[in-house]
């Protein structure tokens, strides 16, 4: 039985301000897109661009200011561009550190967004070649407001089926 390929070019999108929006992206950005394909993009092209480049995937809007932190010192044996930064501690021992970004999932699923947070942070960890001894997910999210509970239980951390951020 023959196999037939069909070539056919993806159908441009009408990329409209408020599609935009909707995919995060702006018009620069999307100059860029039209530029690097060479041109409009289809609807499914727009999503992938829009998910690789979205904070979560690329720190879009992070990396200004993660690059103005020092990266670069005689401790520094991994930098940058991989999956944990690794520094010299002294008497042939490192230390491995690791950031994850889980806004997005977090703020939608509190808590299945920070454990896949920290999954994250061990797995990235354990691919350096390190033994995790401590792990911290810090999430900031502002007041969390519990239609269910008082205030005060929301405070004391108990778990909560249904959260809001004011």
């Amino acid at each position: 039985m023959a196999t037939q390929s069909l070539q056919t070019p993806p159908l441009p999108c009408r990329a409209t301000p408020e599609l935009l929006k909707t995919h995060g992206i702006t018009p620069e950005e999307y100059e860029r897109i039209v530029q690097a394909l060479g041109r409009e993009p289809s609807l499914t092209e727009l999503g992938i661009y829009s998910v690789m480049w979205s904070e979560h995937c690329s720190y879009k809007s992070s990396k200004v200011h993660l690059k103005r932190l020092p990266t670069r010192s005689e401790r520094v044996v991994q930098g940058p561009g991989e999956n944990a930064g690794i520094i010299d501690i002294g008497d042939g021992w490192a230390c491995a550190f690791k950031i994850e970004s889980h806004n997005h999932p977090s703020y939608i699923e509190p808590f299945q967004g920070a454990a896949t947070g920290v999954g994250g942070i061990l797995r990235d960890i354990f691919t350096m070649g390190a033994r995790p001894l401590a792990v911290m997910d810090s999430l900031r999210f502002g007041r969390i407001v519990d239609r269910r509970k008082p205030p005060a239980a929301a405070d004391r951390g108990q778990a909560t089926e249904r959260a809001e951020v004011q």
